[in-house]
C-alpha cells in the first residue's frame, strides 16, 4: 500500500489528524495533497453543502453556530468551512469564526476548519472546494461554508453550494444593496437576522417586494424569508427546516444533479486557472521576473505586446 493510499484510507475512516494534514497540504498547493484528493474524489458528492453569506456584521458566524447545534441535535455530522480574512502580517487566517464556535470543539461529530482568503476575491478561499470534498468523503452530511463577507464580490458561493443562505440585518439599507450586489439572485433562502429590531418588518416587506419584481421563485419554488435572533437561538430551527426542505426539493427534481454539475464545473475551472497562473509565473521568471520585464518596458527596449506574447509562449507577430 502506498503512503498516499494509506493517507486516504485514514481520511475515509474519519481520522481528524489525517484530514487536517491533508487540508493543510491542499491549502498550500502541495502535489501530495492533490494526489490524495484524486483518490478521495469518487467518495464525494453526497453531502448537502450550505453557503452562509451576507455583509460583514450580519451575524453569519453566530447563525452558523446555531445551525450546527440544531443539526447535531438531529444527529447529523456537521462540517464547517469558515473563510476568514488573511492576516496582513502572516498571510494566515484570522481565526475569529473558529474562536466563536469553541462550544463545539469537544464534539467529534463537528469539524471546523478556517481558511485564509489569501487575496482571493469572491468571498471564498482558493482551497475551499477541496476542503469541502475532504469533509464530504469523511461522511459529514451537512457542510456549512461561511463566506468572509465582502459584499458585492460575494457570489462565488453560488457555484459551490447546493443551498445559498443570504443573511441580512435591518436598518442598514441591506435589501436595496442586495439587489445591487447580486445577492438577490443567488439566494435560495433569505434570513433577516436581529429580527428583534424595529426595522425588521420593513426589511421583510422590502425583500418580498424585490422578490416579487424578480419573479419570487428559485427553481420553481418560493424563496423563504426566515426571521432570526441568532444570539438568542430564535429562528434557528425554522432556518434548519427551510434548508432541509430546499434539499428535499432539489432531490425530488433535477436540481441536485444540476448544482453538483455546476460545482464540478467550478472545480475544473479553478484547477485550470491555477495551472495557467503557475505556468505564466514560471515563464515570467524565465524572462527576468516581473520587475525585469517592467524595466525593459520602461526603457523602451520592449513593448507590452511582445512581452505578453513571449511570457505566454506565443510566437512573435510578423
Amino acid at each position: 500500500m502506498t503512503d498516499t493510499q494509506a493517507r486516504v484510507d485514514a481520511v475515509l475512516r474519519g481520522e481528524v489528524r489525517a484530514a487536517s494534514r491533508l487540508m493543510r497540504d491542499l491549502d498550500d498547493g502541495r502535489p501530495e495533497g492533490d494526489a490524495a484528493l484524486a483518490l478521495l474524489y469518487p467518495h464525494t458528492g453526497r453531502a448537502h453543502i450550505v453557503g452562509i453569506t451576507g455583509n460583514p456584521g450580519a451575524g453569519k458566524s453566530t447563525l452558523t453556530d446555531r445551525l450546527v447545534t440544531e443539526w447535531r441535535r438531529q444527529g447529523h455530522k456537521v462540517g464547517v468551512v469558515a473563510i476568514d480574512p488573511s492576516s496582513p502580517f502572516t498571510g494566515g487566517a484570522i481565526l475569529g469564526d473558529r474562536v466563536r464556535m469553541q462550544g463545539h470543539s469537544g464534539d467529534s461529530g463537528v469539524f471546523i476548519r478556517s481558511l485564509a482568503t489569501r487575496g482571493v476575491m469572491g468571498g471564498l478561499s482558493r482551497s475551499t472546494r477541496d476542503v469541502v470534498n475532504v469533509l464530504d468523503a469523511m461522511g459529514y452530511a451537512r457542510i456549512l461554508i461561511e463566506t468572509v463577507g465582502v459584499g458585492q464580490d460575494e457570489v462565488d458561493i453560488a457555484n459551490t453550494a447546493h443551498t445559498c443562505v443570504v443573511v441580512m440585518v435591518p436598518g442598514l439599507g441591506d435589501s436595496v444593496q442586495a439587489l445591487k450586489a447580486g445577492l438577490l439572485e443567488i439566494a435560495d433562502i433569505f434570513v433577516v437576522n436581529k429580527a428583534d429590531r424595529p426595522e425588521a418588518a420593513r426589511m421583510v416587506r422590502e425583500l418580498e417586494m424585490l422578490l416579487d419584481l424578480e419573479g419570487g421563485t428559485r427553481d420553481g419554488r418560493a424563496v423563504p424569508i426566515i426571521q432570526t435572533v441568532a444570539t438568542e437561538g430564535r429562528g434557528a430551527d425554522a432556518l434548519a427546516a427551510a434548508i432541509d426542505a430546499h434539499r428535499a426539493a432539489l432531490k425530488a427534481g433535477d436540481g441536485w444533479r444540476l448544482r453538483l454539475q455546476r460545482r464540478r464545473r467550478g472545480e475544473l475551472v479553478d484547477r485550470i486557472d491555477q495551472g495557467v497562473r503557475a505556468a505564466v509565473q514560471a515563464r515570467l521568471q524565465a524572462h527576468g521576473g516581473l520587475e525585469g520585464v517592467i524595466a525593459s518596458l520602461t526603457a523602451g527596449t520592449l513593448d507590452p505586446v511582445r512581452a505578453a506574447r513571449a511570457i505566454l509562449g506565443e510566437p512573435p507577430q510578423p
